[in-house]
């Protein structure tokens, strides 16, 4: 309960209305406005004198119950996210928005809605911004040099650091795929690298000399990206321009869409007839426009979840699943931690000016165990953090980020806890890495004779992928 006055309190939330830099409209249950701040009035072209107080439909006249998303929720009580809304004021001025508009309740009982809206203009120029500027740096390069690699391109196949077996073979794959134009689909966690290994394919492709746009369909809405990707002509919507989309700058080259399964399913029926006939019709255009284009897209969710939940349509999931990848985590690639963790310090070294040599052996330790979430990005932003506060030559573990040290220590105590209890019971007869290596063989024996050396079932048993298994049998066998 506040102890303030009413008047101080409302006093206060109009304060801080005001100082918010989105625009917040809240209405009753019977659609009449009682907040709105200064952002939303200068978006909707009024003042905040002539909406409050007012029912929305008598400032807002073109909209309806059904088109207006602060009416909308307060008739289902339900939240909508991220949602475009196109309408004209009391003036005669069109406005377009994207709104988060959120029920408001007072124990069961639905007083209100909220909106927080932002201006889709401003987003929409500065995408378009980015377009018009990536037409420029593609117009210098009419005329390649052979040799000569895309500013926007850093990555090639020998940027891929492994030793493990599954990854080695997925770039013997991919370097194969390459010098073809067929479409491709990847799948991997967050930060296991989806973008390097796009890039190390263009780099090795006949089109390397061609640009490569890369596009996260999840970073616009839908209204925008519909524009951003396939171009608009001049009057096909309210302030709409003559502008080439992504497809028709990226012409004779790769676009990578990252995030594919966040694009909305009518974008991805466009783009199913963009990689069927090779042809762009612009937003308001009917003229179709010829592009000759690879296409791979990126998702960090499994492909068939996708599918089955109706995010990825099943058309385009066929026609972009010609060619397939999956990036394992790191956590089904531990031989690469070291690898990877000398790399990082070495780069950092060179940008620190550090002369760090590698990790204390409890460090190492803890590396070796950790599930990583985040995979090899969250390895390297744990390496740069320790370089950040590192004094001697070496990573310890007061170098870590605290966060990360409290997540270990917890996992070490509930290990010790299990073995106290006789669930998990090992006896340390060597280093932690030696306990965990013997531990790991014996649970690989165990499945392996639980079914009768089938190495499928027994990865399957583990809960690791085929590959990564025949691999561990492997190095056991070398033993």
């Amino acid at each position: 309960m506040s102890t303030l006055p009413e008047s101080e309190t409302v006093e206060m939330l109009t304060a801080i209305l005001g100082a918010i830099d989105e625009g917040i409209h809240v209405v009753d249950a019977q659609g009449q406005t009682i907040m709105y701040n200064h952002i939303a009035a200068r978006l909707d072209g009024l003042t905040q004198e002539e909406v409050l107080g007012k029912p929305l439909l008598e400032v807002f006249p073109s909209l309806d119950a059904n088109s207006s998303t602060l009416l909308k929720v307060i008739k289902t009580g339900k939240p909508l996210y991220h949602q475009s809304q196109r309408y004209t004021n009391w003036r005669g001025v069109q406005v377009e928005t994207i709104n988060t508009t959120l029920p408001v309740k007072v124990g069961e009982r639905l007083v209100g809605a909220v909106e927080v809206a932002k201006d889709i203009k401003k987003m929409r120029e500065l995408s378009e911004q980015l377009v018009d500027l990536q037409v420029q740096v593609q117009g210098n390069r009419q005329k390649p040099v052979k040799s000569r690699v895309s500013d926007q391109v850093t990555y090639q196949f020998d940027d891929i650091l492994t030793v493990n077996d599954e990854m080695k073979r997925l770039k013997r794959m991919a370097m194969r795929a390459s010098q073809t134009s067929s479409p491709i689909l990847i799948y991997g966690e967050t930060g296991t690298g989806k973008e390097l290994l796009v890039q190390s394919v263009h780099q090795a492709s006949p089109r390397k000399n061609r640009p490569f746009i890369a596009q996260n369909c999840a970073a616009l809405p839908a209204s925008l990206l519909e524009g951003i990707l396939f171009g608009t002509v001049k009057g096909g919507f309210t302030g709409a321009e003559d502008r080439p989309g992504l497809f028709e700058v990226a012409n004779g080259g790769t676009l990578f869409l990252d995030e594919i399964n966040s694009m909305p399913g009518e974008l991805q029926a466009k783009l199913l007839r963009v990689l069927q006939d090779g042809q762009v019709r612009r937003v308001g255009g009917t003229n179709p426009i010829q592009v000759d284009i690879r296409v791979i897209a990126a998702t960090n969710e499994e492909p068939e979840k996708v599918l089955e939940s109706g995010a990825l349509r099943a058309d385009l999931y066929y026609r972009l699943h010609v060619v397939s990848f999956t990036l394992p985590p790191l956590r089904d690639r531990r031989e690469d931690i070291p690898l990877l963790t000398n790399h990082f310090i070495a780069k950092y070294n060179r940008l620190f000016e550090l002369k760090v040599r590698g990790l204390h052996s409890q460090v190492e330790d803890w590396f070796f165990t950790y599930q990583w979430p985040g995979n090899i990005r969250e390895l390297e932003h744990m390496i740069e953090a320790a370089m950040n506060l590192v004094e001697g030559d070496r990573i310890e573990q007061e170098d870590l980020p605290p966060s990360f040290i409290t997540r270990m220590e917890g996992q070490v105590e509930r290990d010790k806890m299990e073995q106290d209890k006789g669930i998990a019971h090992v006896t340390m007869t060597g280093t932690l890495r030696e306990v965990l290596h013997n531990t790991e063989k014996n649970l690989i024996m165990s499945a392996m004779n639980e079914t009768n050396g089938n190495v499928l079932q027994a990865a399957k048993r583990l809960g690791i992928p085929r590959q990564t298994l025949q691999y561990k049998l492997s190095q056991l066998k070398e033993e």
